[in-house]
């Protein structure tokens, strides 16, 4: 059985580790005015990005989920032609609806793969399941990460799909923002309160950076710490003691919304690079998606695993 992995432009696997295991991306639109980019995480674009629309704290972008309709035509047009089974991972239906258009685009490419296939020559069923990651950015990927795995020892759907559900259920996401600005501002388009004005106009004027946790389909601040380079050394060091008290997925995914060669020299990267080698553990280092950057903003770290939930002691 040919298994794929599909999933959107948000979750933050490095560009290499994409191509190899032939992940394939669901662009993620960004309006930049009368400007439409599609994310589909080509790291040349993504730069670009970051260099040319990120640092204009003015900028009202906005994200736009492709379509039940995008979604159908992209299976059609290729993917169903290259797999039998398609394991599709969404970011958290809490924040956006991809999830939702996603299913909604199974049931009609479940109807109508036949005929594409049938002219390519492949007269075997195709079938694929969609999943809410319940977790976002590098939470995702280690899902996704752990889908290629089990696609690659070629587990049954259904032993993917229990292995999967008992990885999302755990997977524990943080990260630490380099600008209040752009969390407090996309929170505020969508309901969201992570950051409220007072946190913002006292992290501001203060350098306190909180450290937020995303688990569940929920996210919440769980330090405030001042500085950045603190606060990222106090949440790489609670990543290495959940290597230490053991991970259920041997992933650890890290995403930075900037230039990759920055991340060696935060505080508490070596020590979490060292961890990981000595446990066999894959650190996996991304550029964060542009999705993800308007979001987050640049010089944001964002880190997950899939362990289960312990105090943020740092």
């Amino acid at each position: 059985m040919r298994i794929g992995v599909v999933a959107d432009a948000t979750c933050d696997l490095p560009h290499e580790y994409i191509q190899k295991h032939r992940i394939h991306i669901l662009p993620i639109g960004i309006r930049l005015g009368e400007e439409l980019m599609l994310d589909e995480r080509d790291p040349e674009a993504t730069a670009r990005f970051y260099s040319e629309h990120l640092d204009a704290k003015g900028l009202d972008a906005e994200t736009v989920p492709p379509t039940p309709e995008q979604i159908r035509q992209r299976f059609l047009d290729r993917i169903v032609l290259e797999h039998d089974y398609v394991l599709v991972i969404t970011v958290t239906s809490t924040r956006s609806p991809i999830f939702e258009h996603a299913t909604k685009a199974s049931f009609q490419i479940l109807n109508d793969y036949k005929a594409p296939r049938a002219k390519a020559g492949i007269n075997v069923p195709f079938s694929m399941r969609v999943m809410d990651s319940q977790t976002l950015f590098s939470g995702s990927a280690v899902l996704a990460a752990e889908a290629v795995k089990l696609a690659a020892q070629q587990r049954t759907p259904n032993d993917m799909r229990k292995r999967l559900e008992e990885v999302r259920d755990n997977i524990c996401a943080y990260m630490v923002p380099g600008d209040l600005f752009y969390i407090r501002n996309r929170g505020m388009k969508k309901g969201e309160k992570s950051v409220g004005l007072l946190t913002y106009a006292i992290g501001t004027a203060l350098d306190i950076k909180p450290v937020i946790q995303a688990y569940r389909g929920e996210t919440q601040p769980v330090a405030k710490v001042r500085h950045y380079g603190s606060a990222v050394e106090k949440m790489l060091r609670h990543v290495e003691r959940q290597i230490e008290e053991g991970l259920i997925a041997k992933h650890v995914c890290l995403s930075y919304g900037g230039d990759l060669a920055e991340v060696p020299k935060l505080p508490g990267y070596a020590a979490l690079s060292h961890k990981a080698r000595g446990a066999g553990v894959d650190l996996l280092l991304a550029t964060m998606s542009a999705t993800a950057a308007v979001n987050a903003g640049a010089g944001c770290l964002a880190v997950a695993y899939s362990a289960e939930l312990r105090d943020f002691a740092g």
